[in-house]
């Protein structure tokens, strides 16, 4: 007679958290103004305003948006303004900055809207690894939004966790 083997892990009362079944659909775009810059470091109001006027913002519809300048230049505060003035209604989301910084944002909401009272003194160990572009911060936006409710947090897989915190 041979002994049945166990699925401990599927057995625990575990909750796995995984921040990739959050990761929302759509786009992500990065909106380069540098090549709307004289010389790709001086910003000159009308010629941006001209280059602004001109752009075809219908290709932003329903994306996720990333404004930024490659070059060195110094970009006054307004410049973004403008473009996210022009991207609202249009694009889902807009920011200034790089790519990480729009993931960064999307989880950051994503998060703060999340409704942890099903994680209520439960034991939950937070995925670690994923396929999508889930940014590093979203681990701590978690941690710290589980941690009234938890009962304890875990970082990793089941069959390998590290401890992040129990309550006593």
């Amino acid at each position: 007679m041979q002994d049945e083997i166990l699925n401990k892990v599927a057995q625990s009362k575990l909750i796995t958290f995984n921040l990739e079944d959050y990761y929302p659909k759509g786009n992500r775009v990065v909106l380069d103004i540098k090549d709307w810059l004289f010389e790709g470091f001086i910003l000159k109001e009308k010629d941006f305003r001209s280059y602004v006027e001109a752009h075809d913002w219908s290709q932003y519809e329903g994306a996720y948006v990333a404004m930024n300048c490659s070059t060195d230049a110094i970009v006054p505060g307004w410049a973004y303004l403008l473009l996210s003035v022009k991207l609202s209604g249009i694009a889902k989301k807009a920011i200034q900055g790089t790519l990480v910084d729009l993931e960064t944002s999307i989880y950051q909401s994503i998060i703060e809207n999340l409704d942890v009272s099903e994680y209520q003194d439960q034991l939950i160990i937070v995925k670690g690894c994923s396929k999508k572009p889930v940014p590093a911060n979203a681990y701590l936006f978690l941690a710290e939004r589980l941690k009234p409710v938890a009962k304890s947090i875990m970082y990793g897989e089941a069959c390998s966790s590290v401890p992040l915190y129990k309550r006593k």
